[in-house]
């Protein structure tokens, strides 16, 4: 196993089934709000409100500086927009919400498409296809399989519909951090990189594009888009490594897998 990979306890998961609960409820409890007129900013508001009024508290606010309790990303955005009262939602648009909570030390981190009243059929291939990747990369986290081969299942879905997966972001290893190893590349080439044991935990999060997987960070320092100013679009799961799979702790309460929810 590669150097400062971290494995808990079967008995710790329960700390990560709670802070993943807690995110993946958030999530379900944002969905009536993302419509057109809305600032990313209330959402935000909303978001962090509901975390702190479960006992979690946003680990994003203070993160390097960060000042917002979400990441929301629409359209040509890949990830880490930042939330603003000036950022008005339009119908037709796309937006990825990314969330992190802390519950007694434990990390719960996810993130979901949602639809803003009624996409394009260009947008809502995306969306399906961008979920179906993070799954096929999932069916990958077994004991025995390793980092390479679960990238190479989401790259290799993805490049069925002609995107792109980028490369220059990834999941992983979280538990009692936030970010550590291993690195979830999307991309990867099968038995290479690191070895799945029981007890690791880590995300799998694909960013898929409907162009080429160049990306570019604005000014901001954190708002990542497209090169091309293309679609983009990423959900992401939070999962620990069991004895025979793995156990996802970030599952919607609701059953809600990729929108539209009901």
């Amino acid at each position: 196993m590669a150097k400062n990979v971290t494995k808990y306890k079967l008995e710790e998961f329960d700390g990560l089934r709670r802070a993943g609960r807690l995110a993946a409820e958030t999530l379900d409890y944002i969905t009536p709000f993302v419509k057109p007129g809305v600032s990313t900013g209330a959402l935000d508001d909303l978001l962090e409100a509901f975390m702190r009024q479960h006992g979690g508290v946003p680990a994003t606010i203070g993160y390097h500086g960060y000042e917002k309790a979400s990441c929301i990303s629409p359209n040509h955005v890949v990830c880490h927009g930042i939330p603003s009262p000036t950022k008005i939602l339009q119908d037709g648009d796309i937006i990825n919400i990314d969330i992190t909570v802390i519950i007694d030390g434990w990390y719960g981190d996810t993130s979901r498409m949602y639809y803003v009243g009624k996409p394009s059929i260009k947008a809502r291939r995306l969306v399906e296809t961008t979920y179906a990747t993070m799954m096929a990369g999932i069916e990958q986290c077994l004991p025995g399989k390793t980092t390479g081969d679960i990238g190479h299942a989401m790259q290799t879905l993805a490049a069925e519909y002609n995107y792109s997966t980028v490369l220059d972001f990834c999941g992983h290893g979280i538990g009692r951090v936030f970010h550590g190893a291993p690195n979830i590349l999307n991309y990867g080439t099968p038995g290479t990189g690191v070895k799945l044991e029981p007890g690791m935990v880590f995300t799998v999060e694909p960013m898929v594009n409907v162009g080429t997987y160049q990306t570019l960070t604005l000014s901001d320092g954190w708002t990542t888009i497209t090169k091309d100013r293309s679609l983009s679009a990423q959900f992401e799961h939070m999962l620990g490594i069991t004895e025979t799979g793995y156990e996802i702790f970030t599952l919607s309460p609701k059953g809600w897998t990729y929108p539209p929810y009901r």
